[in-house]
């Protein structure tokens, strides 16, 4: 079952667009795991089912898959916009487990994101990492995102050519805080005993590449379960397709061995 529209949020204040793709026969007595997937930049809460074979890949899960739209908002509570984060975190699961019956447990619960969606994933991992048992990366983009906000600061024209969003989203001073940053998120929690499962990938083609490798690098260095994988391809659809895949079947094999004993879902 696959559903397109749109629901009124009050973290918003407007509607706002949402795809979902659940089993076709869903089960009243059964709460089913919930893996939301993150758009990039660009694109939109129908991405996922229009560019990749998502439809065949969950079909035999027992999940429902929730893909929300946040415009270019880099997954943040904007300084000038809309609270994005807080709607991602907080009230869009509430909306998915009274209308869908969603687990809220966190070795039910994936996050994945391309581009600046594998940003938003990870940033949601790790700021709430009680919330969040999986999360997968694809060509994440801003990883570094102090260092792009020193730069755009001190440039004459204080924005990337084709990102004209970041005062709105951060600030006309574009002030850096340690929460939008995906390294400091994970070096507060690094020590704890909860933290989120971490699957990265990244074309070796692609713009992003170095900035990823970077990170997986960084990530390796400290005490969390993450892999990273990389292989010939660009940040296009043609790689995010297959890094999809790889990232559903990451999910499902660390649930089944990790989460094995797990309590009963209420």
């Amino acid at each position: 079952m696959i559903v397109t529209g749109s629901i009124f949020s009050q973290t918003l204040q407007m509607n706002t667009g949402l795809s979902v793709m659940a089993p076709d026969e869903l089960l009243p007595s059964e709460s089913y795991q919930a893996v939301y997937l993150l758009h990039g930049l660009s694109g939109s809460c129908t991405d996922y089912l229009n560019y990749t074979m998502l439809a065949d890949y969950g079909k035999n899960c027992r999940a429902i898959y929730i893909m929300p739209e946040v415009q270019r908002s880099f997954y943040t509570d904007m300084v000038h916009g809309y609270r994005y984060f807080t709607y991602i975190t907080e009230e869009l699961p509430a909306i998915c487990k009274n209308i869908f019956h969603i687990s809220l447990k966190r070795e039910d619960t994936a996050i994945i994101g391309l581009s600046m969606g594998g940003y938003g994933a990870l940033k949601c991992a790790l700021s709430r990492p009680e919330q969040y048992g999986f999360c997968g990366a694809i060509s994440s983009a801003f990883l570094y995102i102090r260092e792009i906000l020193d730069e755009q600061r001190g440039a004459d024209v204080p924005d990337i050519p084709g990102i004209p969003d970041l005062g709105l989203v951060f600030g006309e001073s574009l002030e850096y805080k340690p929460e939008y940053d995906i390294t400091e998120l994970a070096k507060r929690i690094e020590g704890e005993k909860v933290k989120p499962v971490i699957r990265a990938y990244c074309g070796t083609s692609d713009f992003l590449y170095e900035d990823n490798d970077r990170f997986q690098r960084e990530m390796k260095g400290m005490d969390f379960d993450f892999a990273y994988e990389e292989w010939k391809g660009i940040h296009d659809w043609n790689f995010f397709n297959p890094a999809l895949k790889k990232a559903l079947e990451e999910m499902s094999a660390c649930r089944g061995k990790d989460w094995e004993n797990r309590e009963e879902t209420v």
